[in-house]
């Protein structure tokens, strides 16, 4: 077999066989593929597309070129999600003590964050002595025992997506559904869990900025998940504003833990609620919406937080005083005139995030935890030109900060309305 004839044969706008993909994908993680040539058929793929079998075939290849965790020590059906990501963004500190809370198993392992704020594990480390590098054995005795763990992804998970994700990234070949879809599930899957939750972004501060691209690549994950047999159910929510109030690692690890105490946004507690439900559903779970409340106003939620940081090293007292990191100055944004804000450029407030300090351009920068925004701008929300509508944590100068959010939030007299879950996508019977 030549990997010649693979290209040409995608590019021809063929079906390529599961051979032919495994052949592919072996010797390019083995180095005997130059990266000449696995551009060019990631190239001939961004254009001709793959089926659901070549996809499903790309994933298997991917998943399997390096360690496959086995959760079969866990006890009970083990359950995991995966954001698609997004400003604000922070449902796996209020998912992950949530579901445990209510008697589901969650064994999640995350990234970090390379763009507008920290990953899942970033935010965690803004608290104090968090481990995100806890063993094995301790990874599932704590899962066992709390009812959720989050941590880092191995070393040698899923290389192939590692090398594969790199190219696409300098050839102009990340915006396909196949390729993405393959990227996130083979992760997933590697990961060992029974059933799994997605919540796919849409919007101006998400990767998919039509809800018909969103809905692709949701359908494509699900499809994968069942050739798998693995149930997986998809849900497409709003990224046409950041989600929740804060922007930022500390300050969202503090709406995180406002809201498993109840008195989280509107918005965030809603997305959370229901993707913890669809959660405890597949679990088998019964009464899931009444636990959750009950967990929540118990205060046995929060207690499940408290009890995951305690369990990998964090500072319990560090949050219970309120002495997460905090920046040295906060300053109110105004915005230049009243009326309703009818769009908000997500991505750019993002940016503004990123700006001060909150997120990494490259994969060495250092984060600062404490620096961020907390905004109250909503789509339809009617707004004051002399009452603050952004609070700026910052440990640095905020001109440039405050230009990008003249620009970011629209105001006029109109109206309009947008939902928090546009739509939940489950197999098809």
């Amino acid at each position: 077999m030549r990997v010649v004839d693979v290209i040409e044969k995608k590019r021809n706008n063929l079906t390529l066989s599961n051979e032919e993909i495994s052949y592919v994908i072996q010797e390019y993680v083995k180095g005997n593929v130059a990266d000449y040539q696995m551009s060019a058929l990631l190239m001939a793929i961004f254009f001709n597309g793959m089926t659901k079998e070549e996809t499903a075939a790309l994933t298997r290849e991917m998943l399997e070129s390096g360690d496959v965790i086995d959760l079969s020590k866990l006890e009970g059906v083990k359950l995991d999600k995966h954001s698609t990501g997004g400003v604000g963004d922070k449902t796996s500190l209020v998912l992950g003590p949530l579901v445990a809370a209510c008697g589901g198993k969650l064994a999640k392992m995350s990234g970090r964050g390379l763009g507008h704020t920290g990953g899942t594990l970033d935010k965690l480390e803004s608290i104090e002595g968090f481990n995100i590098g806890i063993t094995e054995e301790e990874f599932f005795n704590q899962v066992n025992n709390i009812g959720v763990a989050i941590v880092g992804q191995t070393k040698n998970l899923v290389p192939a997506d590692g090398k594969l994700y790199a190219l696409r990234d300098v050839t102009g070949t990340v915006p396909s559904i196949p390729l993405i879809a393959a990227s996130i599930m083979s992760k997933k899957l590697a990961s060992g869990a029974d059933k799994i939750v997605l919540d796919v972004k849409v919007g101006s501060g998400a990767f998919m900025k039509k809800l018909k691209d969103a809905e692709k690549l949701a359908r494509a994950m699900v499809e994968i998940g069942d050739s798998f047999g693995k149930e997986v159910v998809a849900f497409l929510s709003n990224m046409d504003q950041p989600l929740g109030e804060a922007i930022g690692n500390a300050l969202e690890v503090k709406e995180a833990i406002n809201t498993l105490k109840g008195h989280g946004p509107a918005d965030f507690t809603e997305l959370c609620v229901e993707l913890a439900e669809e959660l405890l559903i597949l679990a088998g779970i019964d009464n899931a919406d009444q636990k959750i409340k009950e967990a929540i106003e118990s205060g046995a939620a929060y207690q499940k937080f408290l009890d995951m940081v305690e369990a990998q090293g964090g500072n319990v007292a560090q949050i219970e005083n309120d002495e997460l990191p905090k920046a040295s100055n906060i300053v109110e944004y105004y915005p230049k005139h009243s009326g309703y804000i009818t769009h908000i450029d997500t991505k750019e407030m993002g940016r503004a995030a990123m700006l001060l300090g909150a997120g990494r351009e490259s994969k060495d920068d250092v984060i600062d935890m404490a620096v961020g925004l907390i905004s109250y701008a909503k789509v339809n929300k009617k707004v004051n030109k002399d009452e603050p509508l952004v609070m700026i944590h910052a440990n640095g100068p905020t001109e440039e900060v405050e230009r990008v959010l003249d620009n970011a939030i629209m105001i006029s007299e109109s109206v309009i309305d947008i939902p928090i879950i546009y739509e939940k996508i489950r197999k098809e019977q």
